[in-house]
């Protein structure tokens, strides 16, 4: 592959496709506002639970969650050898509980069309179920348990796709503010120009900045080490950054090209808050991810239990409420009665990237033949962190996108009126 690539976004999608891209022999440099992993993907509970997370039908979204699922014991192993950083990885499988009769006829029916589709699953009750899951509570009729689900711990392994991404040769420049892709139709052009980015940059450079607003000329020799253009002017002390392509992975900021491209891009940020409690080895163990309708506990090996997730609009605001904490908390011990007097330790939130039809926007566009989306993953950023990156890949290489993958065509809501560029 001799394009080279931008890749906007570090999240785990960015990374993942950066990897993917230079591991194809494209030269790569992947471009961050902030710190990589700094938004849903380092908030994320790291759950691979594309059966429990997808209950009514086998349709495409399911299709693309269950393939990502196949991909990820080698490519966790792969971003391991790479990076030589260890991250945790479990294979606990899941239980799904229902708490009345009526709702397990729905788990019946969910574990019919499951096992034409990979699942080994079976549904537990009574004794079977306590000696599964001791701390469930006993008021839980009957659970879908689904062993090929597993989890992993986000954090560490966006560090370890970041490592990977660097020892491969992608070439991560993060903590650049606002970006803003200025050129897609002669080559892909994109300027840095969020001042926060830019005194980030300059406090760890020790270069300082004119504070006069103009332009500020990078030289060879500076740009040469710093990744920028060569004698390329940049928008108030910014950077410019040039390209053959550009892989767009904003998450929740996706919409904003949306005039630019002329493209309906119907991305909005969902807060997701999260908290986590203590859970050594004075607990009873929790075995498996444990899902209900309210939402979801899964234990980590670090000793902690993570509850999962509150969900409300509030644009991109990342700050943790007491009323979404206090909606986990009031179901969470109904389903392990040992949490009824604990109290979480750490609280955070994120925001997930949701489109107006819950799927991602995955492909190339047909209007701007060098750009290629990868965004919009809402719930499922980590678990489709493969599976994107291969598509992607696929697509920059040339090869054609299967029917099915159709689904996700980010041109697939219609066009907007272009702004200016």
């Amino acid at each position: 592959m001799g394009d080279s690539f931008i890749v906007l976004g570090g999240g785990i999608v960015g990374l993942s496709c950066a990897l993917e891209l230079r591991l194809r022999g494209a030269d790569v440099r992947l471009l961050e506002s902030g710190d990589c992993g700094g938004q849903a993907s380092g908030a994320a509970a790291g759950m691979l639970a594309p059966y429990s997370e997808n209950p009514e039908a086998p349709d495409e979204f399911f299709r693309l969650c269950r393939e990502s699922l196949e991909l990820y014991p080698d490519w966790q192993r792969r971003v391991r050898e790479l990076s030589g950083l260890d991250f945790e990885y479990t294979n606990c499988g899941s239980l799904y509980a229902a708490y009345h009769e009526a709702d397990v006829q729905a788990l019946e029916n969910r574990l019919d069309w499951q096992r034409k589709h990979g699942s080994s699953g079976e549904i537990l009750r009574g004794a079977a179920l306590s000696a599964a899951e001791p701390g469930l509570a006993r008021s839980a009729v009957a659970a879908l348990r689904t062993p090929q689900e597993s989890h992993i711990y986000a954090p560490d392994f966006v560090e370890a796709l970041k490592s990977a991404c660097r020892k491969a040769g992608v070439d991560i420049c993060e903590r650049l503010g606002e970006l803003e892709p200025t050129q897609w139709e002669r080559g892909v052009e994109v300027r840095a120009t969020g001042r926060e980015g830019i005194e980030r940059r300059a406090a760890d450079t020790g270069r300082s900045l004119s504070g006069r607003g103009e332009p500020e000329r990078i030289g060879p020799q500076e740009a040469e080490a710093e990744g920028a253009v060569p004698g390329s002017l940049t928008a108030a002390g910014g950077r410019v950054f040039r390209a053959d392509r550009l892989v767009v992975c904003t998450g929740a900021w996706a919409g904003s090209l949306s005039g630019r491209l002329g493209l309906r891009l119907p991305v909005q940020p969902i807060r997701g808050q999260i908290c986590a409690y203590a859970w050594g080895e004075d607990r009873a163990p929790v075995r498996h991810m444990v899902f209900c309708s309210q939402g979801y506990l899964v234990q980590k090996v670090n000793g902690t239990l993570v509850c999962g997730a509150s969900e409300d609009v509030a644009g991109f605001d990342t700050s943790v409420t007491e009323r979404g904490i206090s909606r986990l908390m009031r179901w969470n011990k109904r389903v392990l009665p040992a949490l009824e007097q604990a109290q979480p330790f750490h609280r955070w939130a994120g925001l997930r990237p949701a489109t107006l039809d819950g799927r991602p926007l995955i492909g190339r566009l047909e209007r701007a033949e060098r750009v290629i989306f990868a965004a919009g993953h809402y719930r499922n950023g980590i678990l489709l962190g493969p599976v994107t990156a291969k598509q992607v890949a696929d697509c920059a290489e040339g090869r054609p996108a299967q029917p099915w993958q159709r689904a996700f065509r980010p041109e697939r809501f219609g066009a907007a009126a272009p702004s200016p560029h």
